[in-house]
């Protein structure tokens, strides 16, 4: 990495900095968030992703064990440059990996080095910024990081997702449009084994639904025939390979009847009575001696083969209509080389009540999902490895910028050992850690089923967005939100303070959660509803974070501020994964709404703390000598 030429030990700040914290929230971003929307795509359950995207926490939650050596061993500017080269091979490792069987152990094993390298990274870079600056630098520059970091925020959330999700129907047939609509006079019969012929146009593979108009007669049926229909729907496709069966039913049908002690006498009662008393009912209450609304099932599948090894996912899901006919079977069907010329099926159902004659249009969107993400992470692959040619160039050599090998491993475990006990003998301490632990507890278990909840079908209580939509409204203008909220708290805490604003900053992080309850209760079909209910929880977290971010700030104040501010920020990451790990495994269980019912109530320990924390009332005013250390926000 040495260049031929003299070194410059100082360099225009505006030609590295913007790229330089843009490249330190790209990885962040994509471990905590792209790769929880990739793994819904893939067909992940929540209480799945939900697990193991939250262990991905954990290099955030340890890095202060490892900053010293950071510093102890070679220079900022080598660990930055090293890191971004394994970061862009790591994500490459994701592209190469995502088409294969294996795709999610191997997968999880890259995120798990690009989380570490993410972290590494950032501790190089922030230590590095103090290092190449002076005073005043560091003052101007510290807008200009926050805002390419959030740059990177939208990029990631915002433009990466809508890109794949372009790529999956980019690179899918024409869209399956199923036309259903109830009638009290007329039933279309259905003869399953008469699915017809089809051409293919154009050597393209189209779908063939079977029939594409289908009248439902609103006549009521028995419970015992809607689940005669179910199996069939049920069992076809799963046998075909249409549905993936849960490691669950594999269990059931090998006869595995073994249980864990934990299993048995810890877990399953655990989840059942969480189900059976706060688990949202959603199936259809079964009316006059046991009759239901009327269902049938609608056939589909392909005119020609994939290739071999390639998979086309079809998500079906209302597009238009009247929501009293709704789909409860068959919404994601993967069609391959093995199974395409085979039936795969859907069961659509009328509501009980229904009397009258209405219409519903159901729209399927396919695509080579697995290929979609693979060239999303290519093009993430080569952003990374451009960084570090440039970065390898332009960034400044300072003077100050050299490791401390010579220190002996004795002085080293001294210091080290002295800077941790000096941080948990601090004023205060149990009542900072409890802060910083649960101050974001309703927000930890939410970010991580934001993106699943928007996805999911209406049907099981989602919002039934596409994958390009959700790029656009937890991506783009929740981003943006998310950042507006934070510049203003920034200002107006500047103005009076933290101590003034830790109320109104509380409320901001913990009410505006209700705005995902709401969107559950009444799920509303128009785009913009959903655009403004996740902009005002964005905004209201990124005003409220201010208040979380100034007081690691504040507590990390006097002798060893870098590195007990980075054991701060250890605590904030810990508080992140633990509530996320179970946050899939409670909405599982509970179904959305009752979730953010949870939500709520688990805002409650936020607003308990807040009275009890002892804060100079001058803390975060302009007049107030500005801090050196200045954090990146990880949220």
């Amino acid at each position: 990495m040495n260049q031929s030429t003299k070194p410059r030990t100082t360099r225009n700040p505006w030609a590295w900095i913007p790229t330089l914290y843009f490249g330190q929230g790209i990885p962040y971003v994509v471990v905590m968030t792209v790769a929880v929307i990739m793994y819904k795509r893939f067909g992940l359950s929540n209480t799945d992703i939900a697990l193991y995207t939250s262990w991905l926490y954990l290099p955030w939650v340890i890095k202060p064990f490892w900053s010293p050596f950071v510093d102890i061993l070679k220079t900022k500017r080598w660990w930055i440059v090293t890191m971004q080269l394994l970061i862009g091979a790591g994500l490459a490792g994701v592209a190469f990996t995502l088409p294969t069987p294996f795709y999610f152990q191997a997968s999880l094993g890259f995120f798990w080095l690009l989380a570490f390298s993410s972290a590494t990274h950032d501790i190089a870079a922030d230590g590095f910024y103090m290092l190449a600056l002076d005073d005043s630098q560091q003052s101007f520059f510290v807008g200009i990081r926050s805002t390419f970091y959030r740059l990177a925020m939208i990029v990631g959330q915002g433009l990466l997702i809508i890109l794949a999700g372009t790529l999956e129907i980019m690179s899918g047939s024409e869209p399956v449009l199923l036309n259903v609509s109830s009638s009290p006079t007329i039933q279309t019969e259905i003869k399953l084994d008469e699915l017809p012929e089809m051409t293919p146009n154009n050597d393209e593979s189209t779908f063939v639904v079977y029939p594409e108009n289908l009248v439902i007669n609103t006549n009521k049926i028995s419970a015992d025939s809607l689940n005669v229909l179910k199996n069939i729907a049920e069992e076809t496709n799963f046998s075909n390979g249409f549905v993936k069966k849960s490691d669950e039913q594999k269990e059931l049908e090998k006869g595995d009847t073994k249980k864990s002690w934990w299993s048995q006498n810890v877990a399953a009662p655990l989840s059942n009575f969480i189900k059976d008393n706060f688990g949202e009912k959603r199936e259809i209450a079964a009316l006059d001696d046991n009759l239901v609304g009327n269902a049938s099932l609608v056939a589909i599948r392909l005119s020609e083969s994939p290739k071999e090894g390639d998979e086309i996912v079809l998500n079906t899901t209302l597009s238009d209509g009247d929501k009293s006919i709704s789909l409860i079977s068959g919404e994601r069907l993967t069609f391959s080389s093995n199974n395409w010329d085979k039936p795969a099926y859907v069961l659509v159902q009328l509501d009980p009540n229904l009397r009258t004659e209405t219409t519903a249009t159901f729209k399927g969107i396919s695509g080579n999902i697995p290929l979609a993400w693979s060239i999303t992470f290519f093009v993430l692959a080569g952003l990374f490895v451009t960084l570090f040619v440039y970065h390898n160039f332009i960034l400044p050599r300072p003077k100050t910028d050299h490791g401390k090998a010579a220190n002996s491993p004795s002085d080293i475990a001294r210091e080290f050992g002295r800077t941790f006990a000096s941080f948990f003998t601090k004023k205060g301490i149990g009542l900072a850690i409890a802060f910083m632990l649960l101050y974001r507890l309703a927000e930890a278990m939410l970010v991580k089923l934001a993106s699943p909840f928007l996805l999911d079908i209406r049907e099981i209580g989602g919002m039934g967005l596409s994958t390009q939509e959700v790029g656009l409204v937890y991506g783009t203008v929740g981003v943006i939100s998310l950042t507006l909220g934070g510049i203003i708290g920034g200002v107006v805490a500047s103005q009076k303070g933290l101590k003034y604003w830790l109320w109104p900053m509380a409320l901001s992080i913990t009410l505006p959660n209700a705005a995902y309850l709401l969107l559950s209760y009444f799920q509303p079909e128009s785009f913009l509803w959903i655009n403004l209910a996740v902009g005002i929880e964005q905004f209201g977290y990124g005003f409220g974070f201010t208040a979380y971010m100034l007081y690691l700030i504040y507590f990390s104040q006097g002798e060893h501020k870098t590195a007990h501010y980075s054991i701060c920020t250890g605590f904030m990451a810990l508080g992140m994964m633990i509530p996320g790990m179970i946050s899939g495994w409670l909405q599982d269980l509970m179904g959305y709404n009752h979730f953010f019912i949870l939500i709520m109530i688990a805002t409650i320990p936020t607003l308990l703390l807040v009275p009890f924390l002892k804060i100079d009332p001058e803390f975060g005013k302009k007049s107030k000598k500005e801090e050196k250390i200045i954090p990146k926000t990880e949220e």
